[in-house]
């Protein structure tokens, strides 16, 4: 019995040591290693117009939490989108509706040609047709309805 209640003592203290060793304590504080980018949010004055827009081009349903935000859950990230009203309401001042000149929100795809056809009755303003890249890569380039630039792309083979 005395054998047992060592072994289980020596398993225990084998235990909280590897979580100690690990990290895994209550009180860890350790940052992660690097920032993980997890969601992309586009503030809109027209909500229900651009999540009816990503559920077209996406091919998904959008997740509803309330009337002014909506997510799309693509696999790696998330595109949410999000009230103009509600994001001024929340910190004032910080972003402007239909603005954005900078960013590019790009979607990995199976076929862009096949995207440009299907897309042809979704789209408004075309940046540029089906094109492969001196690197390999095959992109389309669009624009949202809030003008925000979307990159349907497919990597190029490894060489």
């Amino acid at each position: 019995m005395n054998d047992l209640k060592s072994l289980m003592r020596l398993i225990l203290v084998g235990t909280i040591a590897l979580a100690v060793c690990l990290g895994l304590g209550a009180n860890n504080s350790r940052p992660q290693p690097n920032p993980i980018l997890m969601n992309t949010c586009l503030i809109t004055t027209n909500v229900s117009r651009l999540v009816n827009f990503y559920e077209n081009v996406l091919g998904m349903k959008a997740q509803w939490s309330g009337e002014q935000y909506a997510e799309f859950r693509t696999g790696v990230g998330v595109l949410a989108i999000f009230s103009a009203d509600a994001q001024e309401n929340y910190i004032p001042g910080s972003a402007d509706a239909a603005s954005n000149r900078s960013a590019i929100l790009e979607f990995k795809v199976a076929d862009v040609d096949h995207e440009y056809v299907r897309l042809q009755p979704l789209v408004t303003i075309w940046v540029k047709k089906p094109t492969t890249q001196p690197w390999g890569t095959r992109s389309l380039y669009f624009r949202d309805p809030d003008g925000n630039l979307v990159d349907f792309y497919r990597p190029g083979k490894i060489q």
